[in-house]
């Protein structure tokens, strides 16, 4: 198929995309604003952007379609839209990207000259404040122009403002379809060093027989490191692990001390980069050494505080680079399909200035793969009245789920796989970790944005150790899938006027959290739907969400607000009226218990539970008991946790082993009713 064919494909599949979101929204989600929130996720995904947020700002001469703050407001993205939704790989012209630009410009002149006013638009007003409050601390600004349709413009030269360096940057078709189709997963970053003010570096060179690479060994001029960052940012440093922890940690405060004090002492201090690349090319300099000319898929698989460090110190401290070198081992992948595999392995063999706890976060991590067959293999219960059944597609890659339609040769046999495999149950690993996330009350860590909550809940995967997903646990992926989608529904209809994301994470983790995990998921995965009563009870959740989260303390930005454990912390206790019949729909305690074991994910021990276990088992029964009649007294614990408090009783009186959760629970109950002044006998020691 030649490149024509493919882009036309893959803006079909777009558009569907679009539409099929749009729909699932059910609150008449305007396209454009959809199309958005997709292209800023793939971006995210391919690591060209750390995250982002859709909005909708619109007006005289201005316009904003996304932005984005770095955690410590060194970077400010921007974004705006220009949408085709034709289903055809359409040209869109130079005049019309210009004019685009202009409208961003200007919206962003506006946002830096003056606070917005407080009876604007929503998003106008919160991008607004944000970039207001942030102003004194940006060093560089990137505006993307993002469409559907395809650009051909060789070069977009950008002025500053200010003293901050602004950087254009067009996203169209073409590109999309590129970074979408990479083997590796993201766009490649092509180096030519040539081109590089400092010239080709020199480096030695080893290559193992067999090994399928060879290294190149050397030093790099720190300003030749901030050039390479200038022209290709966050794509230079491997998405799969963490890439600049900010100017935060203290190994990130001694780099920056080195590199303003002490710059000459920065090469024995430092432990440099660890870069991968394929087509490296070099050239003979004599004595044993080449000069590295090019190289092809660039990634800095370690090193990305140094990288990070080094660029803001040259572009938000002025630091006077000169006499910077930083040690750099280049590691050349001669096989290809390995570099998936050695990759992240060479990060985490090297990293020793952060630990990092994640392993390898690609789509061929087995956790993955079991999933994705699994998903191939169960049928869904038909809907009521219905008799044909569905599968719901788990997308471990991305583009699995149109590479399946597109294996239709007619039309019919598409609308055959589509109802077999509709839109509406596609899964992405990223939906996956939202779910969970949100279940496992983590709502904070979810309204982070996607990517990085993926990674948390991989990292989760990673410290719980070899966990084998298997049908039972596949239904309640599905179950809770429903649930995370239709509140999406239920909280679309109330019209707020915005952070649907942050309402229902909160609304399904809060709701986790105050029926002690006993909403009957297997009842959901039976009707493939949730009841009137379970619909009600999160309609009512999500009220008081909505009214927590937009009062934020000290004015803060609601997104940011929502990012925090304290914006959890002080809703979760918060009392909400439920509708009486859901308690008549939850499972019974033990029910939930019996459910999760061996199937559920967060009941695999780490040596910390393990620890926590061990002391909840040496409490006697009599605290229990005494705790859970002390508490129905007082009225001081929450009605499932003097549940909890008996529970634990029981068990320990017939010698059972606690679950993961209970466990946990029982430590903070007992921690908990000793802060409120229980005072019975004989509590142990946990």
């Amino acid at each position: 198929m030649d490149e024509l064919a493919q882009l036309a494909t893959f803006a079909r599949n777009l558009q569907q995309d679009v539409i099929a979101c749009a729909e699932a929204a059910d609150d008449g989600a305007m396209r454009p604003t959809v199309l958005t929130e997709i292209l800023l996720e793939r971006m995210s995904e391919v690591g060209e952007i750390d995250d982002a947020v859709a909005c909708s700002i619109e007006g005289r001469g201005i316009r904003c379609n996304g932005y984005f703050v770095s955690e410590d407001a060194d970077r400010l993205d921007l974004f705006v839209t220009v949408p085709l939704l034709t289903g055809s790989p359409d040209s869109v012209g130079r005049t019309e990207i210009d004019t685009a630009l202009k409208r961003l410009r200007t919206f962003l002149s506006q946002s830096l000259q003056a606070p917005p006013k407080a009876e604007e638009a929503l998003d106008r007003f919160e991008v607004g404040m944000s970039i207001w409050r942030s102003r004194d601390e940006f060093s560089h600004i990137r505006l993307f122009v993002l469409t559907d349709g395809l650009v051909r413009i060789d070069r977009l030269d950008a002025d500053p403002v200010g003293d901050i360096e602004v950087s254009h940057h067009v996203w169209d078709l073409r590109r999309f379809h590129r970074a979408a189709s990479s083997a590796s997963g993201h766009e490649p970053v092509k180096v030519d060093f040539r081109k590089l003010a400092s010239g080709p570096p020199p480096f030695v060179t080893a290559a193992p027989d067999g090994a399928g690479y060879r290294c190149l060994i050397g030093l790099l001029p720190g300003e030749a490191l901030v050039e390479l960052y200038r022209q290709h940012g966050p794509r230079l440093l491997e998405r799969n692990v963490r890439s600049f922890l900010q100017l935060k940690g203290k190994v990130n405060q001694g780099i920056r001390r080195t590199i303003l004090d002490e710059p000459n002492m920065f090469l024995a201090f430092n432990n440099g980069l660890s870069i991968t690349a394929s087509g490296v090319v070099t050239e003979d300099a004599g004595s044993g050494s080449v000069k590295l000319l090019a190289a092809d898929d660039f990634q800095i698989v370690n090193g990305g505080q140094t990288t990070g460090s080094i660029f803001r110190a040259a572009t938000k401290d002025k630091a006077r680079l000169k006499d910077l070198w930083v040690p750099v081992k280049i590691t050349e992948i001669l096989d290809g399909a390995a570099v998936d595999d050695i990759a992240p392995r060479i990060s985490q063999s090297a990293n020793n200035q952060n630990k990092i706890n994640m392993a390898d976060f690609t789509a061929n991590h087995p956790f993955h793969r079991r999933m994705e067959e699994l998903s191939r293999s169960i049928w869904a219960p038909p809907l009521a009245g219905l008799q044909k059944q569905t599968r719901w597609f788990y997308e471990r890659a991305r583009g699995q789920y149109h590479d399946l339609i597109g294996t239709a040769r007619t039309p019919a046999q598409r609308a055959a796989l589509e109802v077999i495999h509709p839109r509406r149950q596609l899964v992405e690993k990223t939906d996956l970790a939202k779910f969970e996330h949100s279940w496992s009350q983590f709502p904070h860590i979810v309204s982070r944005g996607s990517q990085k909550c993926y990674l948390d809940f991989m990292d989760v995967l990673e410290k719980r150790g070899a966990f084998v997903p298997d049908e039972i646990y596949f239904q309640r992926v599905v179950a809770r899938a429903i649930l995370f989608k239709d509140a999406e529904r239920i909280v679309s209809r109330q019209k707020f006027g915005g952070y649907r994301a942050n309402i229902v994470t909160y609304s399904l983790a809060w709701l986790s959290h105050h029926t002690a995990k006993r909403v009957d998921l297997s009842a959901i995965w039976a009707a493939q739907t949730i009841s009137p009563v379970l619909a009600s009870a999160i309609e009512t959740i999500c009220v008081a969400v909505h009214k927590h989260i937009t009062a934020s303390p000290e004015g803060q930005d609601v997104k940011e607000w929502c990012k925090k454990e304290a914006c959890w912390t002080t809703f979760r206790d918060t009392k909400i009226s439920l509708p009486p019949a859901l308690e008549l729909e939850l499972i019974s305690r033990e029910q939930a218990d019996l459910a999760k074991a061996g199937h559920a994910l967060e009941e695999i021990r780490t040596d910390t539970e393990l620890l926590t276990e061990k002391a909840i088992i040496a409490v006697p029964a009599d605290t229990w008991f005494q705790i859970a009649a002390w508490a129905k007294d007082t009225q001081s614990l929450l009605p499932w946790e003097r549940s909890l408090a008996f529970s634990l009783g029981r068990l320990a009186t017939s010698a059972k082993v606690p679950t993961r959760k209970q466990a946990s629970h029982g430590a903070r109950i007992l921690d908990e009713a000793r802060g409120l002044g229980f005072k019975g006998q004989g509590q142990g020691e946990a």
